[in-house]
């Protein structure tokens, strides 16, 4: 969003007088109904008038019942269902000139200009090219005497965006399409369930995976539960493979293993353009190596169930921006996508993205496989990169005689094992010898030191909470235990996984430097913890997981409360002091408020929140969800929310509590967390290796600049390394949060889906940002 003009429009006002279309087309995403919810709420409050075209273009060609105006009530409890309410089909009407005639004469008759399409490249290339023809339809509809001359002049511009629903992630300049996080967690949820039964019988399973002609959907899982190998089109396996695949499998049964695990896109191909099928790989494993093998199609599960939370908020969040510029696209304004870049919201060109992705298809076919991955974009290729180092290089049979330890610290989250993983497996890779330290920092202290290999963290992606064991003591009182175990099993480098603990913990082990020299090596902190509270990071390891179980158990209670009518329930998450999974489940889960430490609240706020209440149960929506993070005020507590909402809806509504407690912290991790912890431990260890090399001198390890303990997070849309003491400035220690945190800002996005009165700040719009300037620095 650009900070110009927009700073003195009140968002209120901005639609009155307009009218928004919106319309799901193409194959159907889990998200896309949290995107049409998010379109038709903030279309309503900004005073346009919304409509719902049914049946995607279908129902715009043929009009009459498809169209018909959305209330605020007739999208709720939209927000945890798959597929898509309004509807959707492949419509071969609208690819003629007629047919889009007709469609046209439908709007004008309704006055629509504004037309929001959620769908894939095809839907959106539909979208653009009905755009550049609307003078030419709406003259010959005028010459027909099907419309006014004053009806054209009134509708005389066509408005486009769109949002990019497709489980296959497979359309250029976006880093997420609505439906692919959930996607994933399908295919996740089969694996992990076919990895026990193979592990019984000793088989090599065979999974093969949507995604049409983008290996995206493959090449995640093969990384989120370390699969053998992966076939991916834009990468196609060299010649020979057959052979490389069965040493692959045969090393991986001598080394230990009871299963192999085989990931196939379903538009995998060979170098000479020719497809790999699951059956063909079965024939080979079977004739070759006699192994008992299986063959598994995942086929349409992949489309269905509900969404994930990540899909629900980004859903929420592109509808809102998708209204934004509706509102704000003037005659020159080209037709956008709104999309996600890191966590910014972002404006790209159509018809760029469009041939960007074009251009992926062309450079598969033209056999320019690297250009291919390269077009596919950062996010892509980096899979790709950390895929290759983790499943396909044997350790070197020299040793670089260096030590590193990992370890775990604070409390135990979902995703800590699959950064261990990746850290032990890279560091093997460069030649060192990796360390498992067990219980944090009292085992750094009591020497609970062990060499720790490669088929050790066999199958740790899919495990919850930490096979290290973890503990949240400081290292401050045993310094002087710890330098000496340093000393003695000459550790060189140290990774520490987990919350705020070890980032506090990090600290101290910096500022004794001065009195230990034990202590100068190169240490990295890796931040995972459900409370997404370590500074120098977006997001921590385990939040997305703790997002997802507090979602799932939100979807329940309100299930619980719709068919009770007039219940409301308070529901306390974790999170310490910091209000992140209290304001993205709310999101997630279409709460009514979320009460966080860090947006202050009074008595008057929460009488408010007790009135809107009142008025909701005048409605059809006879429910109630409020969040509380645990510590967001020690006086209104959930006892005093719950007998607070109790009295003052005495005879309107009841209510209900719930304290989520531990199973936050529990589960398996999400793909999501699966791969971050698996790029951000592998990165940790590349890191190290290269601090070791700039820091040895005189045939020793000396470390002691502030650039030699960093903390790896994520911010925007990079992972970067952050030096601790430069962190300090950012961090309020007594709170156990960082000072500045970039998701406050879309807590009014939440309070505005919720129906209450309040100011959007559009003064920070997502600008229109090229994506073919930006590919061609990266691309060919």
């Amino acid at each position: 969003m650009s900070a110009d003009p927009h700073s003195t429009v009140d968002p209120t006002k901005m639609g009155v007088g307009r009218s928004i279309a919106v319309l799901t087309s193409g194959g159907d995403a889990q998200g896309m109904n949290a995107a049409v919810r998010a379109t038709v709420r903030v279309g309503l409050y900004t005073g346009a008038k919304v409509y719902f075209v049914h049946e995607g273009y279908q129902g715009l060609v043929d009009g009459a019942e498809n169209i018909r105006p959305a209330t605020w009530e007739s999208v709720s409890m939209m927000l945890q269902l798959g597929g898509t309410v309004i509807g959707s089909a492949r419509c071969k009407d609208f690819t003629t000139r007629e047919g889009r005639m007709k469609a046209a004469h439908n709007l004008v008759k309704l006055g629509i200009t504004n037309l929001c399409v959620i769908g894939g490249d095809g839907s959106l290339t539909g979208a653009n090219q009905f755009r550049t023809e609307w003078s030419g339809l709406l003259a010959d509809l005028v010459r027909a005497g099907k419309i006014t001359a004053d009806e054209a002049k009134k509708s005389s511009h066509l408005n486009i965006v769109g949002m990019v629903g497709s489980i296959d992630n497979d359309f250029c300049g976006t880093d997420m399409t609505i439906g692919t996080d959930s996607a994933l967690h399908r295919i996740i949820e089969v694996v992990d369930a076919i990895t026990t039964t193979a592990q019984s019988h000793q088989r090599t399973f065979i999974l093969e995976v949507m995604g049409r002609h983008c290996g995206y959907l493959a090449l995640v899982t093969a990384l989120a539960c370390g699969a053998d190998w992966v076939f991916i089109p834009e990468m196609p396996p060299d010649e020979g493979w057959e052979n490389h695949l069965c040493r692959r499998l045969i090393d991986q049964r001598g080394r230990g293993s009871r299963l192999n695990v085989i990931i196939v896109a379903e538009g995998a191909i060979s170098r000479d353009g020719t497809a790999i099928t699951s059956d063909q790989i079965k024939k080979l494993v079977t004739e070759r190596l006699g192994f008992d093998t299986r063959t598994t199609v995942l086929g349409h599960v992949q489309r269905g169930g509900t969404p994930s939370a990540f899909d629900r908020i980004l859903g929420s969040r592109m509808g809102v921006e998708a209204v934004m510029a509706l509102l704000e696209a003037t005659p020159d304004t080209p037709a956008c996508v709104v999309s996600l870049s890191g966590n910014q919201a972002v404006r790209l060109p159509l018809m760029e993205c469009v041939q960007v992705t074009k251009d992926v298809t062309a450079a598969m076919t033209q056999r320019r496989f690297e250009d291919a991955v390269k077009l596919r974009g950062k996010s892509f290729e980096n899979n790709w990169n950390t895929y290759k180092l983790l499943a396909h290089i044997n350790p070197p049979d020299v040793k670089s005689n260096i030590n590193v330890a990992v370890m775990n610290v604070g409390a135990p989250c979902a995703g800590m094992n699959a950064a261990v993983r990746a850290a032990v497996r890279m560091g093997l890779i460069q030649g060192h010898s990796m360390f498992a330290v067990h219980d944090g920092f009292d085992g750094l202290a009591q020497g609970q030191i062990e060499p720790i290999t490669w088929t050790s963290v066999g199958g740790w992606t899919g495990k919850g909470g930490s096979m290290l064991g973890t503990k949240r003591t400081l290292p401050g009182k045993m310094l002087e235990e710890i330098s000496l175990n340093i000393a003695k099993f000459s550790i060189h480098a140290l990774v520490i996984i987990g919350g705020f603990e070890a980032y506090v913990g990090g600290l101290e082990m910096v500022q004794a430097r001065e009195k230990y020299e034990e202590m100068c090596i190169p240490m990295v902190v890796i931040p995972a913890t459900v409370s997404n509270n370590v500074p120098g990071s977006d997001f921590s390891i385990g939040a997305d997981t703790a997002l997802n179980t507090i979602t799932t158990t939100c979807d329940r209670i309100k299930q619980s409360a719709a068919g009770t009518k007039r219940r409301v329930f308070i529901v306390e998450t974790m999170g310490g002091y910091c209000g992140y999974l209290a304001t993205m489940a709310g999101m997630a889960a279409g709460a009514d408020a979320a009460y966080i430490y860090e947006e202050k609240f009074n008595i008057k706020d929460l009488e408010a929140n007790v009135g809107h209440l009142l008025e909701k149960m005048k409605t059809t929506v006879k429910r109630g969800l409020i969040l509380r993070n645990e510590n967001c005020n020690s006086n209104y507590t959930t006892d005093f929310l719950f007998s607070l909402y109790s009295e003052e809806g005495k005879g309107i509504f009841d209510c209900r509590k719930n304290v989520l407690g531990h199973m936050q912290q529990g589960g398996v991790p999400t793909p999501f967390d699966r791969n971050f912890g698996t790029k951000m431990g592998a990165k940790s260890v590349l890191w190290v290796t290269d601090k070791i090399k700039e820091c040895y001198r005189h045939g020793r390890i000396f470390a002691n600049t502030p650039d030699s303990a960093c903390v790896l997070g994520m911010r925007k849309r990079a992972l970067t390394f952050q030096p601790l003491a430069d962190l300090k400035a950012d961090t309020d220690f007594e709170h156990r949060i960082p000072k500045t945190q970039w998701w406050l800002k879309i807590r009014p996005i939440m309070k505005i889906l919720a129906k209450y009165d309040i100011k959007l700040d559009t003064s920070e719009h997502a600008d229109l940002v090229h994506v073919i300037k930006q590919k061609s620095l990266h691309g060919k």
